[in-house]
């Protein structure tokens, strides 16, 4: 798709249900996020997850799919600083998931682990710019890599994925002019969150794309839906009708 210059679309799922109608929609790529931290289980920041709450999203999700890719991130903890672990919880993922492939955050650093799990079969996408698991780290969402010593940092370690094996590198909030120049000197896809139109794709979290959160508007996201005030309307009329007697009517009984 990057050869032909076709852009590649990707969005995150949890559940089977969604998954479904995200895979006939037609979308090329699910990533299981570890940002079901934040939108499934409420907390302020990915580092919670586990790895076996990871596989149970994968697994709901990889019986929803015919045919998109499916990415599972590997939780924070599950592959830092401990190559065997890495492989470990990738292999688990793979196992116990059936997912296709897993994603991991970092360039030089973990460069250890995803050469073990690629050298195991396990495809890896990469992730640079705003790693969310390293928040405490960076002590703030800001966009990354505006100065010229850390965008150069940035590309070597895109360039280093790359040797690595990684399959692609998603970059989150980076300026658009260093998301084109990754994207023009790395041969694999680059998807962007965040990081302007230059790249060969882009994801974006489903909760935040549909509408469902209302605090989270940064400049990156486009809303296509407004879920959350057409949920609330729709419960809202449902409780008004069960208290008036309304529902269930003649023709909703047995």
């Amino acid at each position: 798709m990057k050869l032909r210059g076709e852009k590649i679309s990707m969005l995150t799922a949890y559940d089977f249900s969604m998954a479904t109608i995200l895979d006939d929609a037609g979308i090329d790529i699910l990533l299981v996020g570890d940002s079901a931290s934040n939108v499934m289980a409420g907390h302020e920041t990915t580092l919670p997850i586990t790895l076996d709450q990871m596989i149970y999203h994968a697994s709901s999700v990889i019986r929803a799919v015919k045919r998109s890719l499916v990415v599972v991130d590997l939780p924070f903890g599950s592959y830092q600083g401990n190559s065997k672990e890495a492989l470990n919880s990738a292999i688990r993922i793979m196992k116990e998931a059936g997912a296709h492939s897993i994603k991991m955050e970092g360039g030089e650093e973990i460069i250890d682990s995803v050469k073990r799990i690629i050298s195991a079969g396990v495809p890896v996408m990469g992730h640079l710019g705003l790693t969310p698991q390293s928040i405490y780290k960076f002590g703030t969402y800001t966009v990354r890599a505006k100065e010229e010593e850390e965008a150069e940092i940035l590309v070597r370690n895109a360039h280093l994925l790359q040797e690595a094996g990684c399959f692609a590198i998603v970059l989150e909030k980076i300026p658009a002019q260093l998301g084109k120049r990754v994207s023009e000197e790395i041969k694999i896809p680059i998807i962007g969150i965040g990081a302007g139109m230059y790249v060969d794709g882009q994801v974006l979290v489903m909760h935040d794309m549909l509408g469902i959160n209302k605090e989270f508007s940064p400049r990156f996201l486009r809303r296509y839906l407004n879920l959350y005030d057409q949920i609330l309307g729709a419960t809202k009329q449902y409780i008004e009708d069960v208290k008036s007697k309304d529902f269930p009517n003649e023709n909703e009984q047995y």
